[in-house]
């Protein structure tokens, strides 16, 4: 590997994070760089998923940039395909489509101590060079597949809900559906009326509430276009967003806002459901805000179909014609849906190895050290790599809050290696170790460590059992962005 890069950046995922990363870059003047994307449009998690029924379920108002902020919503809370049009629309008039490498799938990152440039191996046998390396490639990206024996002997359809195959046509099928978590919230509702038998297995139930999503009719969408509407609009959506889980969650021994929150999903579902078994089976055992709950206007009266039955007995095994569960009942369907998730707090969960200096392996640090990166950015050991959305980075609100946090952090860096002509930046071990200690430390308060929460089958929760979720609210990360000291990194030539 020679020292001459063939790019000083480049960004893995062409989603909102590597959109973000690349307009804060040519804001900055460093503009010699390549986001490298696998699939063949933008949008990141809107172009994977495509399923039926998919939404964003925080306000559109608050699901954008602050800096691009679209009057065309025609909802409340957007549907999937504006989602991936507002993509494109900031890539085309931030001129980034150039500046994009679609098809084009990391397999491997390597960084070289001898040159301090990262080497990108692709799918396709090349590779690529480049001094910086940003890992904007998001946590809603690699579908998690269940652990159930013979799930790949089943012979009729099987797909996942976020690889949705639109040349299936489910009319008039008996088809089956695993979890019951926010993708399943989503398209269940969307399924019963047009298939023959719906059969819904359930681990653990997902609180559910009632979701404010309505057409915005034209004068709504004026005004946002009069001056200040849109300011208007999105302070008070962000207020709602910000009360509803940084501030319920992150502080929930301060805030008990989440006691509000569960007499509300109680009185919700006993008004949606008939039947006071399936209510009853249908009723979290855990406090709202242990795992993402549902929003969705539907999802809970959809168990009043006569075509509709939720299964909640463990599933044993699946075979080639349907489903067996362990209380000995078989149930032969045609399609089997996984909606189950994708890897999030895994440590394997990035789309692609990471190698840092003297060979180490990012997934082997966070399986020995638990998960853990400075400001939820930066690891030691893994000089000029950077993350959006690292451990601890997140705070539970807007996507889009998070992603201009972490790309200012990471511009800053950026720019302070360009005064200095430093070819080597990497957060100190005392400055990582100092973080994660703040997050040991304030995690207290957050509503994940109420008994109850080991009933939730979370997510959120890692293999050690930690909730790598930053105890903080949107504004205190967005002001940390700009005043973390950056003498915590170590730049070096």
């Amino acid at each position: 590997m020679t020292d001459s890069p063939d790019f000083h950046t480049l960004i893995v995922g062409a989603g909102f994070s590597g959109i973000g990363a690349g307009i804060e870059l040519d804001k900055a003047g460093l503009s010699d760089y390549l986001i490298v994307e696998a699939g063949d449009e933008p949008g990141g998690t809107w172009y994977w998923n495509t399923y039926p029924g998919i939404a964003v379920d925080i306000p559109s108002f608050s699901y954008q940039f602050s800096f691009e902020q679209s009057a065309d919503w025609s909802r409340t809370y957007a549907p999937g395909n504006e989602l991936k049009a507002y993509a494109q629309r900031c890539v085309d008039k931030y001129g980034l489509r150039r500046k994009i490498r679609f098809n084009t799938k990391v397999t491997g990152a390597v960084f070289d101590d001898d040159t301090a440039l990262w080497r990108l191996d692709l799918e396709d046998g090349d590779a690529l060079t480049a001094r910086f390396l940003i890992n904007a490639s998001g946590v809603l990206t690699v579908p998690k597949l269940p652990d159930i024996d013979g799930v790949d002997s089943f012979s009729g359809v099987t797909m996942h809900t976020a690889r949705w195959d639109h040349t299936q046509d489910l009319t008039g099928k008996r088809v089956a559906i695993i979890g019951t978590g926010a993708s399943a919230v989503q398209v269940i509702p969307e399924l019963a009326p047009i298939v023959k038998q719906l059969t819904v297995f359930q681990r653990t139930p997902i609180w559910c509430l009632p979701k404010f999503d309505v057409p915005l009719p034209a004068p709504a969408r004026w005004a946002m276009r009069i001056p200040g509407g849109k300011a208007i609009q999105r302070w008070l959506s962000q207020a709602y967003v910000e009360v509803t889980f940084p501030i319920s969650a992150q502080y929930a021994s301060v805030f008990p806002l989440a006691k509000r929150g569960e007499r509300l999903g109680r009185a919700y579902l006993k008004r949606q459901v008939r039947d006071p078994e399936v209510r009853e089976k249908l009723t979290p055992r855990y406090a709202v805000g242990c795992k993402r709950p549902g929003f969705h206007n539907t999802y809970l009266s959809t168990y009043n179909r006569s075509n509709v039955e939720l299964v909640t007995e463990p599933i044993d095994k699946i075979t080639g014609s349907g489903v067996a569960t362990t209380d000995g009942a078989l149930r032969d369907v045609d399609v089997l849906i996984l909606a189950t998730g994708f890897k999030v707090m895994d440590v394997d969960a990035a789309t692609f190895d990471v190698t840092g200096s003297g060979g180490r392996g990012l997934a082997d640090f966070w399986d020995q050290n638990r998960m853990q990166a400075y400001e939820g950015v930066s690891v030691p050991g893994f000089p000029n790599f950077f993350s959006v959305m690292g451990p601890y980075g997140y705070v539970g609100s807007s996507y889009f809050a998070l992603i201009e946090t972490q790309t200012h952090h990471i511009v800053r860096c950026l720019e302070r290696a360009t005064r200095e002509a430093a070819t080597r930046v990497e957060v100190s071990t005392e400055a990582n170790d100092r973080y994660f200690a703040e997050m040991m430390r304030k995690r207290h308060r957050q509503i994940f460590w109420q008994d109850s929460c080991s009933l939730a089958n979370s997510y959120y929760f890692d293999k050690n059992g930690d909730v790598p979720l930053r105890p903080a609210t949107t504004v205190e990360a967005y002001v940390r962005s700009r005043r973390f000291p950056l003498e915590d990194y170590e730049f070096s030539s």
